[in-house]
């Protein structure tokens, strides 16, 4: 499916499910990876992650379309069309959408190495994702020293 048969899905779609038309763009962004799509406030414009469709089907991505027209609708309108607002909630229960697309796997990466550091003062140990300059950075507690212990991958603990 390229970019021109998503535009003519998705106003197949506003005027199927929605009886509105929808008059701005629908374009597929590969760089989306932990959402389904989004809509863009400013433009107007719809964006929908490729590898939706790919890995869960014209279904699902339906789902996700009718989510992200249920934002346009009431942006466009003027009502409430944030998560949380009963507006929106009432019209995805409405036409079908879904509350959430499925993750898919891989797509959110953390970091398995964590760095353990140690204060030479008050012995506190700090664990961090991210390695520090310990010749730039000092206990919290005491203002001692820091020194590196050790790095460790959090697969060989769990």
């Amino acid at each position: 499916m390229g970019n021109e048969e998503l535009q003519k899905l998705v106003e197949n779609i506003s005027q199927s499910s929605f009886g509105k038309p929808f008059a701005h763009k629908a374009v597929f962004n590969a760089r989306l990876k932990t959402t389904g799509g989004r809509y863009m406030l400013q433009s107007h414009n719809i964006e929908m992650n490729p590898a939706q469709l790919e890995r869960f089907g014209q279904e699902e991505f339906i789902r996700i379309i009718k989510h992200e027209l249920c934002h346009y609708h009431l942006h466009i309108e003027g009502k409430g069309y944030q998560h949380r607002d009963a507006d929106f909630k009432k019209l995805l229960a409405e036409v079908g959408g879904s509350r959430y697309c499925k993750t898919i796997p891989g797509a959110r990466r953390q970091s398995k190495v964590r760095h353990v550091y140690a204060c030479a003062g008050c012995k506190a140990e700090f664990v961090r994702r991210r390695q520090i300059d310990v010749k730039r950075y000092v206990c919290g507690r005491c203002k001692g020293q820091l020194k590196k212990i050790k790095t460790f991958s959090r697969e060989n603990i769990d």
